[in-house]
């Protein structure tokens, strides 16, 4: 074979390698339209404007006040705000304000490509804004699942404001998330190949370089009281990483792991030892309704 050959032979591969990367990236970011159940009194459902004019899908329950304490549920990558409407119902009987979400591209809100926290920012802003327009400017805890927690924390403006946050199960930088899924599925050793190719796509698809979709350096700018919450089995978002995302918070915080529980089950707590450790630290630094 002539070097010219050789060469050409290897510009195809690489070309080749490139346009499947690309449609494997546009395979993740595809949204997924679901239709959680309607809001049972006293919630109701809604719409929300975010700033660049994305309509988002919401779920409010008053709380037992006007001017209670808020509590704003975002939930995970491919879910929507089914996915934490039993909490949020839950949270309401305490006594406090909740409002859920579908981030854009998910759920009921307008179908645009899904960008791991990055634009989802946009949309977790404005539902906090208009949940703490809604409570007479009473304070406000939000829970992240996953994309949700990444959303809380990513936004161009710094993280959201609220006094209290829980992150759970929520990746520390997207180069680390997308290798850590590559690996779950094809080895290491290829996902160090692939990875590079699914994470510099963050540029054309969203403007911005990977480092800057990283929670955990966002969370440094968080001053809040912060909860942060592991699974013990969790591939995806592993223990080391979680421990990374806890030391880096400046502020009060917490960290708590759920041994044996992998990054679905992680993402999908509903039991009585999450919402009293829910309802003890929101109750300790948002008050009782």
């Amino acid at each position: 074979m002539t070097k010219r050959k050789w060469i050409a032979g290897l510009g195809g591969l690489i070309l080749l390698g490139l346009v499947l990367g690309w449609v494997m990236g546009s395979a993740m970011v595809r949204p997924q339209v679901s239709h959680p159940a309607p809001a049972v009194a006293p919630a109701r459902d809604l719409m929300i404007d975010s700033a660049d004019g994305v309509r988002i899908a919401a779920t409010y329950w008053p709380g037992r006040t006007p001017r209670s304490p808020g509590i704003l549920l975002l939930h995970g990558n491919g879910a929507s705000r089914g996915q934490v409407a039993a909490n949020a119902a839950w949270l309401a009987g305490q006594g406090y304000a909740v409002l859920t979400i579908d981030f854009r591209g998910h759920g009921e809100s307008s179908q645009r490509s899904r960008s791991f926290g990055w634009f989802e920012s946009r949309d977790a802003a404005a539902a906090f804004a208009w949940l703490k327009r809604s409570q007479q400017r009473a304070k406000i805890g939000v829970v992240g699942i996953s994309l949700g927690g990444a959303a809380s924390l990513l936004g161009e403006d710094g993280p959201l404001p609220a006094d209290a946050m829980v992150l759970q199960a929520v990746y520390p930088d997207i180069r680390r998330a997308v290798y850590n899924r590559m690996a779950a599925v094809a080895g290491r050793l290829p996902a160090y190949v692939i990875e590079p190719l699914l994470s510099f796509q963050s540029l054309p698809r969203y403007g911005v370089w990977p480092a800057r979709i990283s929670p955990i350096e966002a969370v440094r700018r968080y001053h809040g009281a912060l909860l942060v919450i592991g699974g013990g089995a969790d591939i995806y978002t592993p223990p080391e990483e979680t421990r990374a995302l806890y030391a880096a918070a400046p502020g009060a915080k917490w960290i708590w792991f759920a041994e044996g529980l992998d990054h679905g089950r992680i993402s999908d707590l509903h039991d009585d030892t999450f919402r009293q450790r829910l309802l003890t630290f929101f109750r300790a630094h948002l008050g009782s309704p």
